[in-house]
């Protein structure tokens, strides 16, 4: 199972942690893992070529896939609207 959550400062979310695997398929081939990789990735390379937000990501894919992603400075109005898109699609 892929849990994610959302961190939170006051009201606007400042970063994100996605840990585990879905299970619903083979290693390799799971398409649920790589959704939520390519919405994951695509979030990050987003935040920081975009909008140039600073982010603090530790990772560990050896391990049962693992992404932590805090932003650290950034343009907070862009910053939102890409972390709330991940949270739809990831919702979705």
């Amino acid at each position: 199972m892929i849990k994610a959550s959302f961190k939170y400062q006051g009201q606007k979310i400042n970063g994100f942690v996605l840990s585990g695997h879905a299970g619903s398929g083979v290693y390799g081939e799971d398409i649920v893992c790589a959704a939520v990789s390519a919405l994951s990735i695509n979030t990050v390379n987003s935040l920081q070529q975009l909008v140039s937000a600073h982010l603090k990501i530790q990772q560990d894919e050896a391990n049962g896939g693992y992404l932590d992603v805090t932003v650290v400075e950034s343009d907070q109005d862009a910053v939102q609207l890409l972390l709330a898109s991940l949270r739809l699609g990831l919702l979705d």
